[in-house]
């Protein structure tokens, strides 16, 4: 089944992974809220460490052929514009470490990846400066991700049965 996109289904989704993201870490026993702020999404705290994880969440949907493309994280190329201090900011402000949450959602499943900017930056950046920062979603990457601990990952499976063609 192919995804006919609604014309608000950028907003759908970005609400989507975000409140997804949310579940998985209240299931896991964090507080959590969806926080409307420039530069982060959701605010997280681990009683059990004590930690509070200031999230910027980005969600997209690929249809078939388009599974692999990459996920901008951070532009820089527009002028005043700079997305990853403004979640540094965000998490000055609000005594975060910051995090960066991807959901992925295609035809037949969707990834969702969770990690410290801090990991993100020494494993998986790159060290040339870029116009947009991304999260690589080929599958060599995809298993550089699975084999790394700081790298929380869950993936869903779609199965539709009787639904609209």
């Amino acid at each position: 089944m192919e995804i006919n996109k609604s014309s608000r289904h950028q907003k759908v989704i970005g609400d989507f992974g975000e409140n997804l993201i949310c579940n998985w870490l209240s299931r896991s026993g964090f507080e959590v809220s969806i926080v409307d702020h420039t530069g982060i999404d959701i605010i997280a705290y681990n009683s059990s460490t004590g930690e509070r994880l200031g999230i910027t969440v980005k969600s997209r949907t690929r249809n078939r052929g388009k599974e692999e493309e990459t996920v901008n994280l951070f532009y820089y190329k527009r002028a005043h514009v700079d997305d990853r201090q403004k979640v540094l900011d965000a998490c000055d402000s609000f005594a975060c470490t910051p995090w960066i949450g991807v959901y992925v959602e295609t035809t037949h499943f969707a990834d969702v990846y969770l990690t410290s900017l801090e990991s993100y930056d020494n494993n998986y950046r790159g060290r040339e400066a870029k116009a947009i920062e991304d999260w690589k979603m080929a599958k060599k990457y995809r298993d550089q991700y699975a084999d790394d601990p700081d790298v929380k990952h869950i993936r869903i499976e779609f199965q539709a049965g009787n639904w609209w063609e």
